[in-house]
């Protein structure tokens, strides 16, 4: 079975150690492709790095976090449409709105999402959307600007059905992780009423490790962990969840 994570982390220095073993552990349990989101100025360098060090796996996007949407918002977004400028890359992401922590920074967020859901329609590029404690919010945000063009994920999703349904017939993906294995998230119950057409497999490791690993760091080989726990969801075979989310990424991202 093959497999691709459509959004990871490892450039981080939680993988400096061990960075050639870990993708070594993912290809043997399958997985293909790694999806490299960016966060901001402080990791651009070392995520193209790490992309360029294993140029067979993995697969850079580019584009500004929302947490990483402070005062200095200008800047930061200019030096992403710097990147844009000088190379291509496979979506604009991680962009969005996270409420998780603060609000103070509320309305440079929203700046970065909106000028960089611009720069998508640009390109023609999909865009990968961070939403913690803010869905409806994001999905508001995307509708306004769907102009039938407008294609992306919204990564970590872990909300209900009806704000699935919602971000479905805007024609955007789930990418759904770790957080379906964890036994109060109510996610298996929401995956039972959706098509497998509109998910994606992800780990956003390290972060949002996949049970029985978690509380350590999470790595791209335990994608199968996600995917077994969407088959049980929905009554079907690990190797059905495998092909359709690897289809579904292919297609959303323009990878081969």
């Amino acid at each position: 079975m093959v497999y691709l994570d459509s959004h990871t982390h490892i450039y981080l220095p939680d993988f400096d150690a061990d960075r050639t073993a870990m993708i070594d552990r993912a290809l043997a349990q399958g997985i293909d492709k790694l999806l490299l989101p960016a966060i901001d100025s402080e990791t651009h360098a070392r995520q193209l790095r790490v992309e360029s060090e294993y140029p067979d796996r993995c697969l850079s996007m580019m584009g500004l976090h929302p947490c990483s949407a402070k005062e200095n918002v200008d800047e930061e977004l200019r030096i992403v449409q710097q990147y844009l400028d000088q190379r291509s890359f496979i979506a604009i992401g991680e962009i969005g709105l996270d409420l998780h922590w603060d609000k103070t920074f509320l309305d440079q967020q929203y700046k970065a999402f909106e000028t960089q859901i611009g720069w998508a329609l640009e390109l023609d590029l999909p865009i990968v959307i961070h939403s913690r404690e803010a869905t409806e919010r994001c999905i508001d945000v995307v509708r306004k600007h769907q102009n039938g063009k407008l294609r992306g994920v919204f990564h970590c999703y872990s909300g209900s059905v009806e704000s699935a349904k919602q971000i479905i017939d805007l024609g955007f993906y789930l990418g759904i992780g770790g957080v379906v294995t964890y036994k109060n998230a109510g996610l298996p119950a929401v995956i039972a009423q959706l098509s497998l057409d509109h998910i994606l497999l992800e780990t956003d490791a390290p972060y949002l490790t996949p049970v029985p690993h978690r509380g350590k760091r999470n790595e791209p080989a335990y994608i199968p962990l996600v995917a077994e726990k969407i088959a049980e969801a929905k009554f079907c075979s690990v190797k059905e969840v495998a092909e359709i989310t690897t289809a579904n990424t292919r297609n959303l991202f323009r990878i081969a």
